[in-house]
Order: structure tokens, then C-alpha cells, then sequence
């Protein structure tokens, strides 16, 4: 979906035409198929942005074992300076409010606690201040994290100057929509001012190198996680959707370290022990859980990840966190604790008949390429007999 795409391109033409295709039971398969990759991976809890079936990814997810904050997604406006949105996306303020509103209070708590839900819009440039404002209300009425994805391509960045007279996260500034329970996935594209903005709200911030790399949105280049980390912004560490190729934590821990010690020429820049703070303890901050998510503490939740450390990426072991980062991936994993459960026991998960969702995969791939009615996304650069 991601290939060769810039940002307009792929959102625009390819990821939101295929997000409304996707049925109630798309969803489901869906979920449960990144779930599988997470928890193989070692990532024990993620955030999704949301989409227009949540309940389908609360579904996919439970035999699975992983903890999740779901999200239903919410634009307003079709169109923009940015690009148009599916009809099938599109819904009022009044709708978007009352729909993060029912979500939180049906499914918060789900699972045995393992599921927490959050407020989202997705992106700036497609949201009216109303439709902002409204689900900034739902937050602060149920202390719920208000998530968004702003100023990750220069293209958004013009584009909210274009529609709004403002960069993105100015708007956000003015709107109130700052603040300890924000979290923005990516912020590579900043104006001077509005690094503060972030700082002095206390506003959380989410890293996605191999996304940014893979359609070269430049938030690696322009972006200035090192001197945010530095001046006491949290950021946590993510992969923003699985189009982009893996959703591996370590393979993103190794995108961050390298990413900014090559654009900083700088090699003391984001050191490894700092990217694994931002995949664990400061992640867990970002989502308001960090007093009983992200590091292993007594009467904190027993979420546990151990790598085979006699792959090769392991040996010889001088210091566990660089070879985690700059050696291993997330294939070491051995096993996986989730609240105290094993999810995943020398590499396979427990809960899941891995084969049968393979084969569910396959079945459906065909029927819905065919249905989704896009062009062939990518060329092949090599002659084809």
C-alpha cells in the first residue's frame, strides 16, 4: 500500500479508499493478523488510530492476548488542501463525539482490563474545529487520551497554512487541544514555536522512523526528537501502520538510533538505552499508564518479553541493550507475558491456531483485491517475461 507512494498518494489514493472498503469481518481478520505480528515481535500493547468498525478490532483481538487502545477514527471534512476522504469516513461532529463517547463507555476494561480506549481524529488538514473541539470534550470528560497525526509530510504542513492560516500544531494550541492527555504520532514537520507548544503543554509525542523512511516524509531530517527528548518532551516509539512493511518495536528502536546519527552526524545522538525508553516507560507515559505499564516493577502489570539469546544477534553478549537495538529484531523473540498470561511460548502464540488465520488470509486476499478496485499500487521494476 506504502510503496513508492508519497504522502498524498498513499493516503489519498490508496490507504483511505481501502480503509472504506474494508467490511466489519475485514477488520477483524485484519487485526488479529497485526495482533500476530505485535506479540511474535514482542510489542505486549499498542494504540490504534482507530477505524469505522472498532468493535470488529476489539473481536480480532481477543483470542490473541495482547493489550490494545482502541480508538474509532473520525474525519469531518471530505475534502481539503491535503486530499479527499471516502464518503464511508465521514462523519459529523455530533457523530464523532457521541461515537468516542459509547466506545469508551462499552469497552473500557474489556478482556480482563486489557483493553483501554482513547479519542481520535486523524488528521488535522480533514478536521473542522468543531469536530476537534467536540472530541476534545469527550477526552476531558472521560480522561481518555485524545490522539491525532499531525505535521508528518511537508504537504500537511502547507496544507493547514493553505486551509487554516496556521501550522498544525498551532491550531491545536489554539483550539486547547494541548495537553498531558495529547498524544501527536509524528510532529517531524515543526515551526520553531511550536517545538514549545509541546514542551510547555506537556503534550506526547509518538516517533514512526520506518513509515517516515519508507515514503520519505523527512520526519527523521526535519523532525527534532534528540533536542525534544533533550528539553523534557516525552516521545514514545511507534510504526503507524503495518503498510510500511513490519510492525517490529526493536526494528524501530534500530530506525530511531541510526535514523538521527546519520542525519546529525553525530554518533553519540540517541544512544540505545534511549530508544528502548522510548519503546517501554515512555510509551506507557504517552497513553497516562506509565504507573503500571512500561518497566518491571513491583505493582506494576506483568508484562514481560524475553529474546533467545543464543541467536546469533545475541552472541557474544556484552551489553544486552545494544544488541537488542542494533542487532537483534523482533524474530529473537522466544516468549511473551501479558498481564501474567504467556502468550507467546518459543515463538508461537498460545491463544491463536496460527495456521487456520493464515489460511483465512488467503482465502479472503483474492475477493477483496478484487473488490477494492484499485489500480496495480506498484510496477515492477525488472523485465517480466
Amino acid at each position: 500500500m506504502a510503496d513508492e507512494a508519497n504522502a498524498r498518494e498513499f493516503l489519498v489514493q490508496r490507504m483511505y479508499p481501502y480503509e472504506a472498503a474494508l467490511s466489519a469481518s475485514d477488520v477483524e481478520l485484519s487485526a488479529r493478523l497485526a495482533a500476530r505480528e505485535m506479540l511474535r515481535h514482542g510489542t505486549t500493547c499498542f494504540v490504534d488510530p482507530g477505524n469505522v468498525h472498532p468493535h470488529s478490532t476489539l473481536t480480532g483481538i481477543a483470542p490473541v492476548g495482547i493489550r490494545a487502545v482502541l480508538a474509532r477514527s473520525a474525519f469531518d471534512l471530505a475534502g481539503s488542501e491535503f486530499g479527499a476522504i471516502p464518503a464511508e469516513l465521514i462523519s459529523t461532529p455530533e457523530q464523532a463525539a457521541d461515537e468516542a463517547g459509547a466506545l469508551i463507555e462499552s469497552y473500557r476494561g474489556e478482556l480482563g482490563g486489557r483493553v483501554d480506549v482513547s479519542v481520535s481524529f486523524r488528521g488535522l488538514n480533514n478536521s473542522s474545529d468543531e469536530l476537534i473541539g467536540g472530541l476534545l470534550a469527550v477526552s476531558a470528560e472521560h480522561d481518555a487520551v485524545l490522539q491525532m497525526h499531525a505535521c508528518f509530510a511537508q504537504s500537511t504542513h502547507d496544507s493547514s497554512i493553505g486551509k487554516f492560516g496556521e501550522p498544525e500544531i498551532e491550531r491545536l494550541d489554539r483550539l486547547g487541544a494541548l495537553g498531558p492527555r495529547t498524544l501527536i504520532a509524528h510532529a517531524g514537520w515543526l515551526e520553531p514555536h511550536e517545538v514549545r507548544l509541546i514542551r510547555d503543554s506537556g503534550s506526547s509525542v509518538t516517533l514512526n522512523p520506518s513509515s517516515s523512511m519508507h515514503n520519505g516524509y523527512g520526519v527523521i531530517k526535519m523532525g527534532m526528537v534528540p533536542e525534544m527528548l533533550a528539553d523534557g518532551v516525552n516521545i514514545g516509539l511507534g510504526c503507524d501502520h503495518a503498510s510500511s512493511g513490519s510492525v517490529d518495536m526493536v526494528r524501530e528502536m534500530f530506525l530511531a538510533t541510526c535514523g538521527y546519527k546519520e542525519v546529525r552526524l553525530i554518533p553519540r545522538v540517541m544512544p540505545p538505552e534511549t530508544a528502548l525508553e522510548m519503546a517501554t516507560i515512555n510509551a506507557a507515559r504517552a497513553i497516562g499508564r506509565s504507573h503500571d505499564l512500561g518497566s518491571l516493577e513491583v505493582g506494576k502489570r506483568a508484562d514481560l518479553v524475553l529474546f533467545d539469546a543464543d541467536a546469533p544477534a545475541w552472541v557474544p553478549l556484552h551489553n544486552p541493550v545494544s544488541n537488542l537495538v542494533y542487532s537483534a529484531t523482533g524474530a529473537t523473540v522466544s516468549t511473551v507475558f501479558v498481564d501474567g498470561e504467556r502468550v507467546v511460548d518459543e515463538g508461537r502464540l498460545t491463544g491463536l491456531d496460527e495456521a487456520e488465520l493464515l489460511a483465512q488470509v488467503r482465502d479472503l486476499l483474492p475477493e477483496f483485491t478484487q473488490r477494492l478496485e484499485l489500480e496495480p499500487l506498484t510496477t515492477a521494476l525488472w523485465p517480466q517475461e
